[in-house]
């Protein structure tokens, strides 16, 4: 497997200038690029075409998307772009039906996918501490992010048929992000994506 799609979701909005998704998504591709995977890349600040942005789906091995959560969602242009895009998919690759048959629809829901054997893999970005996820009596119940706030958004990914690889997050990017701990941040990213695509070539191929 050696395609890889980097969606990179990080829309200039409000205060928000996308910058560390940017360089999320630089390092993102540079790793790809030196592991000689060929990699393609879309902004969802540009404008779009829905159909070829299909195609870019049905030639990646792997998605990978990198985006910030605002307001617990991820940003309105990442989600006009998944709704406009997967739409476009349908029974044109991504997926053929909600899986159900009339004859017995109250089984089977979720099984129409058409992208089997593809994979993907989300990774968040938060001005929320680490802590808020982990601590008891804090803000999210000691409920993870790809439990809680993502939960859905795998749920759209297993449900055009792909599975998910273990995403990264990166939390505190507002009022703690010196330049130590996003270096940091890069060397222990670069380690995650190695431990997957280099140590674990099987996933790759």
């Amino acid at each position: 497997m050696k395609n890889i799609f980097i969606i990179n979701g990080g829309q200039n909005f409000a205060h928000s200038g996308g910058a560390f998704n940017k360089t999320l998504t630089g390092w993102t591709a540079d790793f790809f690029t030196a592991n000689d995977f060929d990699v393609r890349i879309f902004n969802i600040n540009n404008e779009f075409d829905a159909i070829a942005e299909v195609e870019n789906f049905k030639w990646a091995d792997i998605i990978v998307y990198n985006t910030p959560i605002w307001w617990f969602q991820v940003p309105n242009r990442l989600k006009k772009y998944i709704d406009d895009v997967f739409t476009a998919g349908h029974q044109n690759g991504m997926y053929a039906s909600d899986g159900r048959s009339r004859k017995n629809p109250a089984i089977n829901y979720g099984t129409g996918g058409l992208m089997q054997g593809k994979k993907y893999i989300v990774n968040s970005t938060w001005n929320a501490p680490d802590t808020a996820f982990t601590l008891p009596g804090e803000f999210f119940n000691e409920t993870s992010v790809d439990d809680g706030i993502l939960f859905g958004f795998h749920h759209m990914n297993a449900f055009v048929g792909m599975t998910k690889i273990q995403g990264f997050h990166f939390h505190d990017l507002e009022k703690n992000a010196t330049e130590e701990r996003i270096e940091n941040y890069r060397k222990e990213y670069t380690k995650h994506l190695e431990s997957i695509f280099v140590t674990e070539e099987n996933l790759v191929k």
